[in-house]
């Protein structure tokens, strides 16, 4: 013991045990407080009878020696976290040539035994960022799983543990397999098992009595759960292939029986499946259905389910039925009667169907957003995106056509009601490129401007316009990018961030819209040349109530300038139709609070001439002046 504490134990000032604890925590040395978290001892001061530490957050902070003998917890030198300070270059040398040697360094600093958290908390922030840990962590995984000294379990929340001698892979597999007692967790392990089953030694011994279990379970389940049953039973095949000498127990249990009587099925099931699954099934429908496979597959792609949209042509194509698959996609398109998703796949695959890229393509993706529009389940959206964003999209499947043909189908373009005028416009201007004839369809037939002109103030035109540039400049364009972001997060079913931004998009679509509507049937004015011999747009007048006496002034201006308590009111509203065009002297009936009165119209003024910029004409918009 050192010799200044031991006069400080003589004196009475320490006890034996605290002065054991302090040899431990030599300047120099690491220990760990409860609240203060990992530090180093950086010095001593007996004659104060102090030691003082460099903690994270509290660097040196003094203790009095009693204190920290009780309170500080000693950390030898090959601890994880002293090396991380003292062999910096070695760790992350370490890091990456032999992560099991980590994390074995890790657990043996928490008894052998920590949680996933405890692990990653170690690592991140000095060592890894948040992206790098996942990376890590799963090549580190493997490295622990193949040396057999780690139980690795399958929840996150349980402690991963060292073990004293290693566990064979194959040991650990059949251990898991056996454990289970879910059918979906016995799919999971088999997969594992199937993975790996060069490392069993004597697979047939072993693996034998997995056989039975799986083809107990597929058979029970196939009613209640169709898809897991698929599942067990395209394992046990893979079993059966890659390990010679095993027996099936069910030589009756098979795909293609399967596919036989779940056959009506088959567009519920076969989504539920993992993508290389699904894609086994559907070789095997020539097989099990025979002749009538393909009717049963052109069901299937019509189901608006991308992933069988984008694999079953491709079994068409293994079994040379192309032709039998492009007259269904022929009739399909004429009849307008394809899916998004199907049209979505048609427009990403057009190099390889030239026969089927022609200008009704247009017309039946139209019809497919509309029919989609009114299902909140669709994804008509990703339709839609295509063909606004698909610039070689309309050049490509009108290249050749007649001008009559491009001319019906702009007619149809005007009609649908799921695109604003703006985007009209937008995918009118990709056909006029191509027919500059077609040019007075898009200037001429608006239905907007057979609407009314609306009459108002250049204040609120331009508060309209801002508004406007606003929604097209900047709310859209981040409600895009937040869309991207939400979609990277995954499953969109369960995904709240992406179906907010979605609904936002609606929400600002909508308003882009009846501002697009607003503005190009308002006409702006600064009410410089109302005419005061009678009430009009532009006028102040004054009102006498015939009973009372009381007067009451009121100013008539523009379609979006009301403000009730100020006595502004808008040429639309009730009160402004009904005095529109009186003159002095005339009566009028007005509704009050307490009822009906009449009133007699004593004067009539110009209004303040508006003095507001006139907003300039942008993005289509025609602004005019009144």
């Amino acid at each position: 013991m050192d010799a200044e504490l031991e006069k400080l134990v003589e004196s009475g000032k320490l006890t034996t045990k605290a002065a054991e604890q302090l040899e431990q925590l030599r300047p120099g040395s690491f220990c760990l407080h409860k609240s203060w978290g990992f530090g180093q001892v950086a010095e001593w001061n007996l004659l104060l009878n102090q030691i003082v530490i460099d903690f994270k957050t509290k660097p040196k902070h003094p203790m009095q020696l009693a204190y920290a003998a009780e309170n500080l917890i000693p950390i030898p030198p090959k601890h994880f976290r002293a090396r991380k300070v003292n062999e910096p270059e070695a760790i992350k040398a370490l890091l990456k040539s032999d992560p099991a040697a980590v994390v074995r360094n890790i657990l043996e600093g928490f008894d052998g035994k920590a949680t996933l958290g405890q692990i990653s908390e170690m690592l991140i922030g000095d060592l890894f960022t948040e992206a790098e840990w996942k990376r890590w962590w799963t090549t580190a995984k493997k490295a622990m799983k193949a040396s057999g000294y780690f139980s690795v379990p399958a929840k996150k929340s349980e402690p991963i543990a060292l073990r004293t001698e290693p566990v064979s892979r194959a040991d650990e597999l059949l251990a898991f397999f056996n454990q289970t007692r879910q059918p979906k967790e016995q799919a999971a392990a088999l997969d594992q098992i199937i993975k790996f089953h060069h490392e069993f030694k004597d697979p047939k011994t072993q693996l034998q009595p997995i056989m039975q279990k799986i083809e107990n379970t597929a058979a029970q389940n196939q009613k209640l759960h169709s898809p897991l049953t698929f599942e067990l039973v395209l394992a046990r095949d893979d079993l059966l292939e890659r390990v010679p000498g095993l027996t099936t127990t069910r030589p009756d249990l098979t795909v293609e029986r399967l596919i036989s009587e779940e056959e009506a099925r088959l567009i519920e099931i076969l989504p539920k499946l993992p993508s290389a699954k699904e894609r086994r099934v559907l070789q095997a429908l020539p097989r099990s259905l025979g002749d009538t496979w393909p009717r049963r597959a052109w069901q299937m792609m019509g189901s608006n389910n991308s992933r069988l949209v984008t694999q079953i042509p491709k079994i068409f194509v293994e079994n040379g039925r192309v032709d039998e698959l492009q007259i269904m996609l022929d009739r399909a398109v004429r009849e307008h009667s394809a899916s998004s998703e199907l049209m979505i796949w048609l427009c990403r695959e057009r190099a390889n169907w030239p026969k089927l890229v022609t200008p009704e393509i247009l017309p039946a993706i139209l019809s497919a957003i509309e029919r989609d529009q009114h299902n909140e389940a669709s994804r008509s959206s990703r339709l839609r995106d295509l063909l606004l964003d698909d610039r070689d999209l309309i050049s490509d499947v009108f290249a050749g056509a007649d001008v009559s043909v491009a001319r019906d189908i702009m007619r149809r373009l005007l009609l649908t009601p799921v695109f604003d005028g703006l985007t009209k416009r937008s995918l009118m201007a990709r056909m006029i490129k191509l027919y500059p004839e077609l040019e007075s369809m898009a200037t001429g037939a608006q239905p907007e401007e057979k609407a009314e002109s609306l009459v108002v103030s250049w204040s609120s035109l331009h508060k309209r316009q801002e508004e406007y540039e606003e929604i097209v400049n900047k709310k859209i364009p981040e409600n895009s990018r937040e869309i991207g972001v939400a979609r990277s997060y995954g499953d969109l079913r369960e995904n709240f961030e992406f179906k907010a931004a979605k609904q936002m998009q609606a929400v600002l679509m909508r308003r882009k819209s009846e501002l697009e509507h607003m503005l190009h049937r308002a006409r702006g004015t600064d009410f410089s040349n109302a005419d005061t011999s009678q009430i009009s747009i532009g006028t102040i007048v004054t009102l006498r109530e015939v009973d009372s006496g009381q007067e009451e002034s009121y100013t008539v201006l523009g379609a979006w300038d009301g403000d009730p308590e100020r006595h502004i009111i808008s040429y639309q509203t009730a009160i402004g139709q009904l005095l529109l065009g009186k003159k002095p002297g005339d009566r009028v009936t007005l509704n009050t609070d307490h009822g009906t009165a009449t009133y007699e119209v004593i004067e009539i003024r110009a209004a303040p001439i508006d003095v507001a910029p006139a907003p300039i004409e942008d993005h289509g918009v025609a602004l005019g002046a009144g």
